[in-house]
Protein backbone atom coordinates (compact mmCIF):
# COMPACT_ATOMS: atom_id res chain seq x y z
CA UNK A 1 0.00 0.00 0.00
CA UNK A 2 1.37 3.62 -1.32
CA UNK A 3 1.35 6.18 1.44
CA UNK A 4 -1.86 8.48 1.71
CA UNK A 5 -0.86 11.80 1.21
CA UNK A 6 -3.42 13.06 2.43
CA UNK A 7 -3.21 11.82 5.68
CA UNK A 8 -0.17 13.85 5.76
CA UNK A 9 0.57 16.90 8.02
CA UNK A 10 2.36 19.94 6.01
CA UNK A 11 5.94 19.27 8.06
CA UNK A 12 5.52 15.50 7.12
CA UNK A 13 5.04 16.49 3.59
CA UNK A 14 7.91 18.57 3.40
CA UNK A 15 9.82 15.95 5.06
CA UNK A 16 8.72 13.29 2.12
CA UNK A 17 9.32 15.92 -0.51
CA UNK A 18 12.77 17.25 1.10
CA UNK A 19 13.76 13.39 0.82
CA UNK A 20 13.14 13.38 -2.96
CA UNK A 21 15.37 16.31 -3.59
CA UNK A 22 12.61 18.63 -3.61
CA UNK A 23 12.91 22.25 -2.16
CA UNK A 24 11.25 23.69 0.76
CA UNK A 25 8.64 25.49 -1.48
CA UNK A 26 7.25 22.48 -3.29
CA UNK A 27 5.92 21.20 0.07
CA UNK A 28 3.09 24.53 0.71
CA UNK A 29 1.97 23.71 -2.91
CA UNK A 30 0.91 20.51 -2.63
CA UNK A 31 -0.67 20.81 0.71
CA UNK A 32 -2.69 24.06 -1.15
CA UNK A 33 -3.87 21.48 -4.15
CA UNK A 34 -4.86 18.89 -1.39
CA UNK A 35 -6.72 21.14 1.31
CA UNK A 36 -7.62 24.79 -0.76
CA UNK A 37 -7.90 24.04 -4.45
CA UNK A 38 -9.07 20.22 -3.46
CA UNK A 39 -7.31 18.15 -6.22
CA UNK A 40 -8.47 14.83 -7.24
CA UNK A 41 -5.24 13.60 -9.07
CA UNK A 42 -1.88 14.76 -9.01
CA UNK A 43 -2.02 15.54 -12.83
CA UNK A 44 -4.78 18.60 -11.36
CA UNK A 45 -1.69 20.04 -9.76
CA UNK A 46 -0.44 22.36 -12.48
CA UNK A 47 2.31 24.38 -11.58
CA UNK A 48 4.16 21.65 -10.65
CA UNK A 49 6.57 19.79 -12.73
CA UNK A 50 5.22 17.15 -14.48
CA UNK A 51 7.93 14.90 -13.64
CA UNK A 52 7.16 16.10 -10.17
CA UNK A 53 3.56 14.86 -10.98
CA UNK A 54 4.39 11.45 -11.87
CA UNK A 55 6.96 10.89 -9.07
CA UNK A 56 4.15 11.76 -6.75
CA UNK A 57 1.53 9.42 -8.23
CA UNK A 58 4.07 6.34 -8.13
CA UNK A 59 5.01 6.87 -4.37
CA UNK A 60 1.38 7.98 -2.88
CA UNK A 61 -2.08 7.44 -2.97
CA UNK A 62 -4.66 10.38 -3.20
CA UNK A 63 -7.90 9.85 -1.27
CA UNK A 64 -10.67 10.91 -3.56
CA UNK A 65 -14.09 9.34 -2.55
CA UNK A 66 -16.73 8.99 -4.94
CA UNK A 67 -20.91 9.43 -4.30
CA UNK A 68 -22.49 6.14 -4.80
CA UNK A 69 -25.61 6.89 -3.49
CA UNK A 70 -27.45 10.22 -2.17
CA UNK A 71 -30.19 10.83 -0.93
CA UNK A 72 -32.20 14.25 0.02
CA UNK A 73 -34.56 14.20 2.66
CA UNK A 74 -38.16 16.27 1.73
CA UNK A 75 -38.70 17.06 5.28
CA UNK A 76 -35.78 19.60 5.91
CA UNK A 77 -32.96 18.92 3.20
CA UNK A 78 -30.91 16.72 5.09
CA UNK A 79 -28.68 14.82 2.54
CA UNK A 80 -26.96 11.52 3.02
CA UNK A 81 -24.17 10.38 0.66
CA UNK A 82 -22.94 6.42 0.47
CA UNK A 83 -19.28 7.19 -0.19
CA UNK A 84 -16.83 4.63 -2.28
CA UNK A 85 -13.47 4.19 -0.81
CA UNK A 86 -10.55 3.07 -3.23
CA UNK A 87 -10.80 -0.81 -1.90
CA UNK A 88 -14.27 -1.11 -3.00
CA UNK A 89 -16.01 -0.67 0.43
CA UNK A 90 -18.42 2.41 1.21
CA UNK A 91 -19.04 4.59 4.07
CA UNK A 92 -22.10 7.17 4.73
CA UNK A 93 -21.77 10.85 5.76
CA UNK A 94 -24.71 13.51 6.77
CA UNK A 95 -25.04 16.87 6.14
CA UNK A 96 -27.92 18.45 8.72
CA UNK A 97 -28.52 22.10 7.89
CA UNK A 98 -29.24 24.20 10.84
CA UNK A 99 -30.06 27.59 11.11
CA UNK A 100 -26.62 28.65 12.45
CA UNK A 101 -24.77 26.76 9.85
CA UNK A 102 -24.19 23.28 8.42
CA UNK A 103 -23.09 20.40 10.75
CA UNK A 104 -21.50 16.91 9.12
CA UNK A 105 -21.89 13.77 10.56
CA UNK A 106 -18.95 11.48 9.68
CA UNK A 107 -18.12 7.66 9.82
CA UNK A 108 -14.90 7.03 11.01
CA UNK A 109 -14.92 2.79 10.31
CA UNK A 110 -15.60 0.33 7.37
CA UNK A 111 -18.11 -0.97 10.22
CA UNK A 112 -18.22 -1.83 13.51
CA UNK A 113 -17.48 -4.26 16.52
CA UNK A 114 -18.77 -3.17 19.57
CA UNK A 115 -21.74 -4.77 18.79
CA UNK A 116 -24.77 -2.17 20.22
CA UNK A 117 -28.29 -4.04 19.75
CA UNK A 118 -29.93 -0.81 18.36
CA UNK A 119 -27.53 -0.06 16.08
CA UNK A 120 -27.29 -0.66 11.91
CA UNK A 121 -23.63 -0.09 11.60
CA UNK A 122 -22.11 -2.81 13.49
CA UNK A 123 -24.39 -5.84 11.79
CA UNK A 124 -21.72 -7.64 9.91
CA UNK A 125 -18.85 -6.05 11.74
CA UNK A 126 -15.77 -4.04 11.36
CA UNK A 127 -13.84 -4.36 7.93
CA UNK A 128 -11.47 -1.44 8.68
CA UNK A 129 -10.36 2.16 10.36
CA UNK A 130 -10.40 4.79 7.66
CA UNK A 131 -7.28 6.30 7.58
CA UNK A 132 -6.73 10.60 8.21
CA UNK A 133 -7.04 11.29 4.79
CA UNK A 134 -10.34 9.10 4.66
CA UNK A 135 -11.91 10.93 7.03
CA UNK A 136 -11.15 14.33 5.88
CA UNK A 137 -11.92 13.37 2.66
CA UNK A 138 -15.56 12.92 3.99
CA UNK A 139 -15.93 16.74 4.87
CA UNK A 140 -14.57 17.69 1.88
CA UNK A 141 -17.21 15.40 -0.57
CA UNK A 142 -19.50 16.90 1.24
CA UNK A 143 -18.50 20.55 0.52
CA UNK A 144 -18.27 19.17 -2.83
CA UNK A 145 -21.32 17.37 -3.69
CA UNK A 146 -23.62 19.80 -1.57
CA UNK A 147 -22.25 23.18 -2.63
CA UNK A 148 -22.05 24.19 0.74
CA UNK A 149 -19.42 25.29 3.65
CA UNK A 150 -19.38 23.10 6.70
CA UNK A 151 -18.94 24.87 9.94
CA UNK A 152 -19.34 21.91 12.22
CA UNK A 153 -18.10 18.14 12.56
CA UNK A 154 -19.93 15.11 14.75
CA UNK A 155 -17.72 11.81 14.54
CA UNK A 156 -21.01 9.82 15.11
CA UNK A 157 -21.01 7.98 11.32
CA UNK A 158 -20.04 4.65 11.13
CA UNK A 159 -17.72 2.68 13.66
CA UNK A 160 -16.61 3.79 17.50
CA UNK A 161 -13.73 6.22 16.82
CA UNK A 162 -11.92 5.90 19.92
CA UNK A 163 -11.64 2.08 18.31
CA UNK A 164 -9.60 3.83 15.78
CA UNK A 165 -7.53 6.16 17.92
CA UNK A 166 -4.35 7.44 16.07
CA UNK A 167 -6.03 8.03 13.08
CA UNK A 168 -9.01 10.41 14.55
CA UNK A 169 -6.33 12.17 16.03
CA UNK A 170 -4.25 12.82 12.90
CA UNK A 171 -7.73 13.64 10.88
CA UNK A 172 -8.71 16.65 13.89
CA UNK A 173 -5.31 17.79 13.65
CA UNK A 174 -5.45 17.75 9.89
CA UNK A 175 -8.83 19.10 10.19
CA UNK A 176 -7.80 22.26 12.59
CA UNK A 177 -4.62 23.08 10.62
CA UNK A 178 -4.65 26.87 9.68
CA UNK A 179 -3.25 25.88 6.59
CA UNK A 180 -5.97 23.91 5.83
CA UNK A 181 -9.85 23.72 6.97
CA UNK A 182 -8.61 25.62 10.02
CA UNK A 183 -11.55 24.53 11.80
CA UNK A 184 -11.65 25.00 15.53
CA UNK A 185 -12.18 22.24 17.23
CA UNK A 186 -14.59 23.74 19.44
CA UNK A 187 -17.09 22.99 16.32
CA UNK A 188 -16.45 19.19 16.72
CA UNK A 189 -18.17 16.51 18.78
CA UNK A 190 -17.02 13.15 19.19
CA UNK A 191 -19.34 10.35 19.79
CA UNK A 192 -18.10 6.87 21.74
CA UNK A 193 -19.66 3.84 23.11
CA UNK A 194 -17.20 4.24 26.47
CA UNK A 195 -13.78 2.53 26.18
CA UNK A 196 -12.65 4.07 29.31
CA UNK A 197 -8.89 3.97 28.62
CA UNK A 198 -8.92 5.90 25.46
CA UNK A 199 -11.46 8.70 27.17
CA UNK A 200 -8.85 9.14 29.61
CA UNK A 201 -5.93 9.07 26.28
CA UNK A 202 -8.04 11.54 24.97
CA UNK A 203 -8.77 14.15 27.99
CA UNK A 204 -4.66 13.86 28.34
CA UNK A 205 -4.79 15.27 24.91
CA UNK A 206 -6.78 18.42 25.89
CA UNK A 207 -8.16 19.22 22.09
CA UNK A 208 -11.28 21.15 22.99
CA UNK A 209 -13.96 18.93 21.28
CA UNK A 210 -16.78 17.79 22.98
CA UNK A 211 -17.49 14.45 24.02
CA UNK A 212 -20.63 12.54 23.57
CA UNK A 213 -20.68 9.04 25.48
CA UNK A 214 -23.20 6.64 24.01
CA UNK A 215 -24.89 5.86 27.18
CA UNK A 216 -28.21 4.08 26.53
CA UNK A 217 -29.38 2.79 30.25
CA UNK A 218 -28.77 4.23 34.02
CA UNK A 219 -27.21 0.83 35.42
CA UNK A 220 -25.11 -1.79 34.28
CA UNK A 221 -28.00 -4.64 34.00
CA UNK A 222 -29.54 -2.52 31.63
CA UNK A 223 -26.78 -1.49 29.78
CA UNK A 224 -25.01 -4.85 29.63
CA UNK A 225 -28.75 -5.66 27.51
CA UNK A 226 -28.34 -3.06 24.98
CA UNK A 227 -24.48 -2.38 25.06
CA UNK A 228 -21.61 -5.20 25.25
CA UNK A 229 -19.25 -2.82 25.75
CA UNK A 230 -20.73 -2.15 29.38
CA UNK A 231 -19.53 -5.82 30.42
CA UNK A 232 -15.82 -4.60 29.69
CA UNK A 233 -16.26 -1.32 31.02
CA UNK A 234 -18.89 -1.21 34.42
CA UNK A 235 -20.85 2.19 34.76
CA UNK A 236 -18.60 3.07 38.01
CA UNK A 237 -15.60 3.12 35.92
CA UNK A 238 -17.20 4.74 33.10
CA UNK A 239 -18.86 7.65 34.84
CA UNK A 240 -15.15 8.48 36.72
CA UNK A 241 -13.55 8.48 33.20
CA UNK A 242 -16.48 11.32 32.52
CA UNK A 243 -15.65 13.22 35.63
CA UNK A 244 -11.63 13.33 34.79
CA UNK A 245 -12.11 14.63 31.15
CA UNK A 246 -14.15 17.19 32.80
CA UNK A 247 -11.41 17.86 35.40
CA UNK A 248 -8.55 17.90 32.72
CA UNK A 249 -10.24 19.77 29.77
CA UNK A 250 -12.99 21.88 31.69
CA UNK A 251 -15.50 21.04 28.33
CA UNK A 252 -18.83 19.40 29.83
CA UNK A 253 -20.12 15.99 28.66
CA UNK A 254 -22.90 15.16 26.66
CA UNK A 255 -24.67 11.77 27.23
CA UNK A 256 -26.21 10.21 24.57
CA UNK A 257 -29.68 8.32 25.51
CA UNK A 258 -31.29 6.25 22.80
CA UNK A 259 -34.86 5.77 23.86
CA UNK A 260 -36.43 2.08 23.51
CA UNK A 261 -39.60 1.46 24.64
CA UNK A 262 -39.81 -1.02 27.23
CA UNK A 263 -36.15 -1.42 27.85
CA UNK A 264 -34.98 1.80 29.05
CA UNK A 265 -37.47 4.15 29.07
CA UNK A 266 -39.44 3.90 32.44
CA UNK A 267 -40.12 6.46 35.09
CA UNK A 268 -37.82 4.72 37.63
CA UNK A 269 -35.16 3.95 34.88
CA UNK A 270 -35.53 8.41 34.69
CA UNK A 271 -35.16 8.29 38.55
CA UNK A 272 -31.74 6.57 38.03
CA UNK A 273 -30.32 8.02 35.86
CA UNK A 274 -30.73 11.14 37.83
CA UNK A 275 -28.97 9.73 40.65
CA UNK A 276 -26.36 8.53 38.54
CA UNK A 277 -25.54 11.63 36.36
CA UNK A 278 -26.43 14.06 39.29
CA UNK A 279 -23.61 16.88 40.10
CA UNK A 280 -22.27 16.34 36.62
CA UNK A 281 -21.61 19.52 34.58
CA UNK A 282 -23.09 17.29 31.36
CA UNK A 283 -26.09 17.48 28.88
CA UNK A 284 -28.70 14.87 28.32
CA UNK A 285 -29.43 14.44 24.61
CA UNK A 286 -32.16 11.77 24.38
CA UNK A 287 -32.66 10.02 21.19
CA UNK A 288 -35.93 8.59 19.91
CA UNK A 289 -34.27 4.77 18.70
CA UNK A 290 -34.12 4.63 14.70
CA UNK A 291 -35.70 1.54 13.97
CA UNK A 292 -33.74 -0.98 12.25
CA UNK A 293 -35.24 -3.88 10.16
CA UNK A 294 -32.68 -6.44 11.62
CA UNK A 295 -33.35 -5.09 15.24
CA UNK A 296 -35.66 -5.51 17.65
CA UNK A 297 -35.54 -1.88 19.20
CA UNK A 298 -38.83 -0.26 18.99
CA UNK A 299 -39.11 3.25 19.93
CA UNK A 300 -41.77 4.49 22.26
CA UNK A 301 -44.56 7.27 21.71
CA UNK A 302 -43.91 11.38 21.56
CA UNK A 303 -45.61 11.18 24.91
CA UNK A 304 -43.81 9.04 26.58
CA UNK A 305 -40.19 10.55 25.10
CA UNK A 306 -41.19 13.76 26.31
CA UNK A 307 -42.45 12.59 29.83
CA UNK A 308 -38.95 10.71 30.36
CA UNK A 309 -37.71 14.38 29.72
CA UNK A 310 -39.90 16.13 31.96
CA UNK A 311 -38.83 13.42 34.84
CA UNK A 312 -34.44 14.43 33.93
CA UNK A 313 -35.45 17.99 34.27
CA UNK A 314 -37.80 17.66 37.21
CA UNK A 315 -34.46 15.90 38.65
CA UNK A 316 -32.04 18.42 37.95
CA UNK A 317 -30.85 17.31 34.58
CA UNK A 318 -30.00 19.54 31.53
CA UNK A 319 -31.82 17.46 28.88
CA UNK A 320 -33.14 17.55 25.37
CA UNK A 321 -34.89 15.47 22.74
CA UNK A 322 -33.02 15.46 19.80
CA UNK A 323 -34.43 16.87 16.47
CA UNK A 324 -34.98 14.05 14.54
CA UNK A 325 -33.40 15.32 10.96
CA UNK A 326 -33.77 13.27 7.70
CA UNK A 327 -36.38 11.26 8.65
CA UNK A 328 -37.80 10.13 5.27
CA UNK A 329 -34.63 8.96 4.14
CA UNK A 330 -32.69 6.36 6.99
CA UNK A 331 -30.42 8.77 7.89
CA UNK A 332 -29.54 6.64 10.44
CA UNK A 333 -26.02 5.36 10.46
CA UNK A 334 -25.40 2.06 8.89
CA UNK A 335 -28.87 1.58 7.27
CA UNK A 336 -27.91 3.25 3.94
CA UNK A 337 -24.72 1.08 3.56
CA UNK A 338 -26.44 -2.10 4.47
CA UNK A 339 -29.52 -1.74 1.97
CA UNK A 340 -27.20 -0.86 -0.85
CA UNK A 341 -24.17 -3.82 -0.14
CA UNK A 342 -27.79 -6.35 0.17
CA UNK A 343 -28.63 -5.42 -3.49
CA UNK A 344 -25.32 -4.34 -4.68
CA UNK A 345 -22.87 -6.55 -2.82
CA UNK A 346 -20.69 -3.64 -1.74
Amino acid sequence: MKPDVKSMTLLELGEALHALGQPGYRARQVYQWLHEKRVLSFEQMENLPKALRQELSERFSLTALCCLRRQVSKLDGTEKLLLGLQDGGAVEAVLMRYRYGNTVCISTQVGCRMGCRFCASTLGGLVRGLTPGEMLDEVYALERFCGEKIGGVVLMGIGEPLDNYENVLKFLSLLSAPEGMNLSLRHVSLSTCGLVPEIDRLSGERLGLTLSVSLHAPDDETRKRIMPIAKKYPMQELMAACRRYFERTGRRVSYEYALIAGENDSPAQAKKLCALLRGQNCHVNLIPVNEVAERDCRRGSREAIERFQALLVRGGLNATIRRELGSDISAACGQLRRETAAREGL
